[in-house]
């Protein structure tokens, strides 16, 4: 089955929320362009880096452009801050859609809503996305529980609720939401230490909402932009692939899920895919991991970009 998803002219992806800042590296070029918050010909403040992720994407077709927000961040604060040092009109959003259902994606949800000030605007999501309780198994004595992400919050903040777990057309099918993605690589596990409880039966949580919304820039190819990666970023490419029906990867960004001890094994073999998917640009951000970043722009210097919090990032045909 093929999903058909229009070829768009243009795609910008303005990073809200990423690891990393940095004000001064002065490396702008047409695909990059780095924040700078200036105001009254001076700089006031800078842009806040967390330990998450938030973007806006938008989509130029003819004359026609369209705006969605993907993720939210980890603090209730820091994406909506740095929107509006950036001067961000967030009343240009259309759609919000999430990832998957952790804290450091959904955090920022009810400010971010708040400040673009629209009532019933469409989340778009997979159902799994409120398992819960969650929490990570560090030792059978030890776990970290994962702040619970509910229906009930969605609602609340005044947004229409879209759940599903198929693909899904977003903005007049000019960007296409994945819903599940299959897991068919041998190396890709998922997170280890992942755990859920359904009716007091403790279950390894596979992460099945992790999801990635998908663009299609004339000439070009694919654009992928994941959250995290928890359904393996190779997977979530391959996937691409099939339901869109197009085979060239223009560029593929997004959380890789490359980091802690249990993840090292998945750094070679996914490399050696992305070498063979040959994308003419690969940006791994938030969670890839220090290794897995440094091994990707080793190997593939002139396809790596380094995302920073207030980045946009230009895709053109």
């Amino acid at each position: 089955m093929t999903i058909e998803i229009s070829e768009v002219d243009r795609v910008e992806i303005l990073t809200l929320q990423d690891n990393y800042v940095d004000l001064i590296s002065r490396d702008n070029s047409d695909v990059v362009q780095r924040a700078m918050p200036k105001e009254d010909m001076g700089v006031p403040s800078s842009i806040l880096a967390e330990h998450g992720f938030s973007t806006i994407v938008t989509v130029t077709k003819g004359n026609s452009i369209r705006s969605v927000l993907f993720d939210f961040g980890f603090s209730p604060h820091g994406a909506a801050i740095n929107a509006e040092a950036l001067g961000v009109d967030l009343s240009i959003i259309e759609a919000v859609v999430l990832s998957h259902g952790h804290m450091d994606h959904v955090g920022g949800l009810a400010e971010l809503i708040r400040k673009m000030g629209m009532e019933g605007i469409e989340l778009v999501l997979h159902p799994a996305a409120f398992r819960s309780p969650r929490y990570l198994k560090i030792a059978d004595d030890v776990t970290i529980d994962i702040p619970p992400f509910t229906r009930e919050k969605v609602l609340d903040i005044g947004l229409t609720l879209i759940e599903t777990k198929r693909p899904k057309r977003l903005i007049d099918g000019n960007l296409l939401f994945l819903g599940e993605i299959p897991r068919v690589t041998d190396f890709e596990k998922g997170l280890s230490i992942a755990y859920y409880q359904k009716r007091g039966e403790e279950r390894w949580d596979d992460i099945a909402d992790d999801s990635a919304i998908l663009a299609n820039v004339r000439g070009k190819g694919l654009v992928v932009l994941s959250g995290c990666g928890h359904s393996g970023i190779i997977n979530t490419i391959l996937y691409s692939k099939e339901i869109s029906g197009v085979d060239r990867v223009f560029a593929v960004m997004g959380g890789f899920h490359l980091t802690g001890p249990e993840m090292v094994s998945a750094i070679d073999p996914t490399v050696q895919r992305l070498k063979e998917i040959n994308p003419t640009y690969i940006i791994p951000t938030h969670c890839t991991g220090r290794d897995a970043v440094l091994r990707i722009e080793r190997e593939m210097p002139d396809k790596f970009l380094l995302n920073m919090s207030g980045t946009k990032l230009i895709f053109k045909a």
